[in-house]
């Protein structure tokens, strides 16, 4: 018999629940987006971020389970995103998760979020398998980071971002072109109009090392925003945005690959919300010599049915956990 796993993401601004069968194949997988919101604010707002989940979160649950066409006695055990995330967020998706433990006496799985992005390929395209050892890069809003995988559930950390994350780096960018939030889909929808090669902007290469770092780029793009208005008062957008995008791409492709070819990578992964960039995709696709596994757009963002492939083989393992845990918002992926 499937083994179908409820499972629940609040680790941000995303408010979602999904039906989960085998690690594979999703019954449902239901998200409640606050993006709209927080655009407002030009970023996330965390106190209302959390007021938002326990708003939604009941219904949220109960529409996955009905869009899955089953019920909780059919279900073989409930997952939660532990960490890392929003202090508050977090613990309103835990919170909900042990009361759901306790009045069903289904087993919990605490899944880390960044783990969840990393098992976001096997669930997106269950006829596709990959073959270890996997570099992935996890690239999303708070998080860049290069990690070796060698077998489901063994990570090794190659490196991450020193400074700004490159969705960070996009969010900041894009409230300086004016372009609102949340930054990604804004740069890449005003750079579809612009030169990539308009300006020449850096990229950090680190050197020996598998880390990145995006603060210098970020301060190139100011200088260049500042030199423009006090010349001529207006902006080149497009071709900012175009420049600003071609140079992050450029450094997470290299970087990526240049790592699995050290370490001897037989597959690449590419997770995590900035991976629904289309320059980005397609650069991998053109440059890669190993097969590349990216998740399809609707997986690339924060959601519940990849922390229900995480949870699979928790569950094969019989890694539940006991219902004192509480929230990690700075949880590392080891």
């Amino acid at each position: 018999m499937p083994v179908s796993i409820l499972a629940i993401e609040t680790s941000c601004d995303e408010t979602a629940a999904a039906v989960v069968e085998d690690g594979r194949t999703i019954r449902s997988n239901v998200v409640a987006s606050q993006a709209e919101m927080h655009a407002r604010y030009g970023g996330i707002f965390p106190e209302a971020a959390s007021r938002q989940h326990i708003r939604t979160i009941d219904a949220v649950v109960r529409e996955a389970i009905s869009q899955a066409g089953t019920s909780l006695d059919r279900i073989d055990a409930l997952a939660v995103t532990r960490g890392p995330g929003l202090p508050g967020s977090l613990v309103v998706g835990i919170n909900y998760a042990k009361g759901l433990s306790l009045s069903t006496g289904l087993p919990l799985i605490a899944v880390n979020h960044l783990e969840g992005h990393v098992f976001s390929p096997w669930v997106g395209s269950p006829e596709r398998e990959p073959v270890f050892p996997v570099v992935a890069l996890i690239v999303s809003g708070g998080h860049t980071e290069l990690v070796l995988m060698d077998g489901p559930l063994r990570y090794t950390r190659l490196g991450g971002t020193l400074d700004d994350a490159a969705g960070e780096a996009f969010d900041k960018v894009a409230r300086l072109l004016g372009l609102g939030f949340p930054g990604g889909p804004a740069i890449q929808k005003a750079a579809e109009a612009g030169d990539p090669a308009a300006f020449d902007f850096p990229r950090a290469r680190l050197e020996g090392s598998h880390d990145f770092s995006f603060s210098g780029l970020k301060t190139a793009v100011l200088r260049a925003v500042e030199a423009l208005r006090d010349r001529s008062g207006t902006l080149p957008v497009s071709d900012l945005a175009a420049s600003f995008q071609e140079a992050v791409v450029d450094i997470l492709v290299k970087k990526t690959l240049s790592a699995a070819e050290t370490v001897a990578a037989r597959s690449v992964f590419v997770v995590g919300g900035v991976s629904a960039n289309r320059p980005l995709r397609e650069r991998f696709m053109a440059h890669s010599s190993l097969p590349v596994f990216i998740p399809p757009f609707a997986l690339c963002t924060d959601n519940a049915a990849m922390i229900g492939g995480a949870a699979y083989p928790h569950f094969r393992g019989r890694r539940f956990a006991s219902l004192d845990f509480d929230a990690r918002p700075n949880w590392p992926l080891n």
